[in-house]
């Protein structure tokens, strides 16, 4: 690869923190038209790496390369000039501006005071026409999917004639169906000579889009190798450093009597006649397409959404569920999809979060007990293998599968019949996403009833005793495991057979 083919050589790129060094001597190149996937478990420094390219970090050692000229960046902005873009797991738009006003944010046409409005919605049309994505520049941006919320942050890179374009977990919120749009974007952009940065937890998707991966393991790269010649367990051993094991274990357990029963609910908008019940000791998936109702299914459940129609039983008796308080006294826990949003509380303690929904139970007399909440959160630390096994330490400073794992503990300290866990394993790494389907399969095999919504069907078709799948706020009929196929699921998911 010569300098003319690069558009980007990063070499012996070295970070340190005070007491902490967070990269070692990584050397990481990109060709122009390639797709290049970074892969590691969190903590192996894929973010520190790619916050130095985006300027936000100056490295500690080490020269960086743009186009074959050295160059230094101290701010993001520089990056920018450079023709670097990144796009964020986080979306980073504003939902009441219109998509052309989203693309061509902090750069809309105009001169003094006047915006060529008419212009930027032509610019932005032609943008997203050339990238196949079929979306209103005039529209809301609020009143899009998430898939279509994905397309216009890349759009919005695009339009700025990027040469290097960065995208962290672009597919974390997307379905199976959704991301394959997606990667047609993607190639469409490559074979224009954009080099594309592609971070994610999901190998297979690496398999299918990258041309080439490089693993990062505790701060140092660990391999570059072509993407035709590595398979996904390498990929895994290299990331861990030892083999895993089947990333989607099956516990067997014991399948006991109807926990949770939800007969016709609907909401009256998103979702109507859903019915579906999850036994004693067994993994209930709920998926579908981003959009087609699952949330909003388990958050009525739960009590944070309206029901129109329908009832809801627990263990055989009829429960009227009208706020979470309600939800838990009937013994319903909920594991958000946004953990960071509505799972934790980031300035607090993991002890304090753990104790959150249980605080009645270790009080006397408007009092908390501190040893009872010390000993509580003590017991789910060690239980779910939180790290660091610290009780005290701040919950937003915890990795993204610890956090996950200390929404759980919070839910289990309530001591719940069933589990409901939308998107437990969203971008978190390869081995906290083995340890937190080794967690639930503990729970089932203790007599759990738990649901899990997911838009990963190897984790669905992996860990599920049955399926539901939804679609324009309609389910299916539960498919055995004995019937469970990817082909069987989107079928449905998509419309080919009714759901």
């Amino acid at each position: 690869m010569t300098a003319a083919d690069r558009a980007l050589d990063m070499r012996g790129i070295t970070k340190t923190f005070p007491g902490v060094r967070a990269l070692s001597d990584v050397d990481f190149s990109v060709r122009f038209g390639t797709v290049h996937a970074i892969v590691g478990e969190n903590g192996a420094g894929k973010s520190t790496l790619m916050k130095i390219l985006s300027g936000s970090y100056a490295p500690t050692s080490g020269t960086i390369h743009v186009g074959g000229r050295e160059v230094h960046m101290r701010r993001p902005a520089d990056a920018q000039a450079l023709g670097i873009r990144m796009v964020h797991q986080e979306l980073n738009l504003v939902p009441d501006l219109t998509v052309a006003e989203n693309v061509y944010l902090g750069r809309m046409p105009g001169r003094w005071t006047f915006l060529r409005r008419g212009e930027m919605i032509a610019r932005a049309g032609a943008v997203l026409d050339e990238l196949g994505a079929g979306i209103d520049p005039r529209e809301r941006l609020g009143n899009l999917s998430i898939s279509q919320q994905q397309i216009v942050e890349i759009a919005k890179a695009y339009a700025a004639e990027p040469r290097i374009i960065v995208l962290d977990e672009p597919t974390s919120s997307l379905s199976e169906h959704e991301t394959a749009a997606l990667f047609r974007i993607l190639r469409r952009m490559r074979d224009g000579g954009i080099a594309i940065v592609y971070i994610s937890h999901r190998l297979k998707e690496v398999l299918q889009i990258a041309d080439e991966v490089t693993v990062l393991r505790d701060g140092s790269r660990i391999e570059t190798r072509p993407v035709a010649g590595i398979t996904a367990a390498e990929m895994i051993r290299l990331m861990v450093g030892r083999d895993v094991g089947n990333v989607f274990p099956k516990t067997a357990t014991r399948i006991g009597a109807s926990v949770l029963r939800v007969e016709g609910l609907g909401d009256g908008v998103r979702f109507g006649d859903v019915s579906f019940d999850v036994r004693a000791g067994e993994i209930l998936g709920l998926t579908g397409l981003v959009g087609a109702g699952r949330t909003e299914v388990a958050r009525a459940i739960f009590g944070l959404g309206r029901i129109a129609t329908g009832a809801i039983h627990v263990n055989g008796a009829r429960v009227t569920i009208r706020s979470p308080a309600d939800a838990v006294r009937a013994g319903i826990a909920y594991v958000p999809e946004d953990r960071k949003g509505d799972g934790i509380v980031p300035a607090m303690s993991v002890r304090e979060n753990i104790s959150l929904p249980v605080l009645r139970r270790i009080s006397r007399l408007g009092r908390i007990s501190r040893s009872g909440d010390r000993a509580l959160a003590a017991r789910y630390v060690e239980r779910l293998g939180i790290s660091p096994p610290d009780g005290e330490r701040r919950v937003s400073l915890l990795s993204g599968g610890n956090q996950q794992k200390t929404v759980i503990a919070k839910w289990l300290a309530a001591r719940p019949s069933v589990l409901i866990l939308d998107e437990p394993t969203r971008g978190v790494d390869v081995g906290a996403k083995a340890e937190i389907h080794h967690i639930i399969g503990e729970l089932v095999a203790e007599g759990m009833a738990v649901v899990m919504i997911s838009s990963e069907l190897p984790e669905v078709l992996g860990v599920c005793d049955r399926v539901v799948v939804m679609r324009d706020g309609l389910a299916s009929e539960p498919i055995d495991r004995p019937h469970l196929t990817e082909e069987r699921v989107m079928e449905l998911a998509t419309g080919e057979e009714a759901a």
